[in-house]
């Protein structure tokens, strides 16, 4: 795993189909995400080259974003925006709101709110990862209370111990 700013990560490495206006498109879309950061900081990607170059022998995340908040009495809330591979070489766009589970079965965590596309087959990379980022900084721009986005998600309240 290699972990770093956007303008870091190998694209023509990862994703060797792409052409320059692709590579480009990306490069925007991950501009979005970091124009929308509270922090004024640029957002720390991470990529696996391992699972860009073995199609269909190693699913995994090729290229993701990973942004945790944790809060008080072990509550947590996170934003996913993921480039994964299938086992059979395929590769999907994942973004999600996923809050820390407090059910009677701990479940770790439960997503609330998820985007997934399949490249190829509901649109191209660039156009799955712009749709995915979209989602992405639309959720940054609401609450970052995890309790909300329990109950938006229709989830058990938090135990306060």
């Amino acid at each position: 795993m290699m972990r770093g700013p956007f303008h870091r990560v190998p694209l023509p490495t990862l994703f060797p189909f792409l052409s320059p206006a692709d590579v480009n498109s990306l490069k925007r879309t991950a501009g979005m995400v970091d124009a929308v950061r509270t922090d004024g900081t640029t957002a720390d990607w991470e990529w696996f080259p391992g699972h860009a170059v073995l199609a269909g022998t190693r699913p995994g995340t090729v290229l993701g974003l990973d942004a945790v908040e944790h809060a008080a009495e072990g509550d947590r809330l996170e934003f996913q925006l993921l480039v994964t591979r299938t086992a059979s070489g395929r590769l999907v766009v994942d973004a999600a709101v996923n809050v820390a589970c407090w059910c009677a079965t701990d479940h770790a965590t439960h997503d609330v709110d998820a985007l997934g596309l399949v490249v190829g087959e509901e649109a191209s990379l660039p156009d799955a990862f712009r749709a995915g980022a979209e989602r992405l900084t639309g959720w940054l721009a609401d609450p970052h209370d995890a309790d909300h986005w329990r109950a938006r998600g229709g989830l058990p309240p938090r135990r306060i111990t």
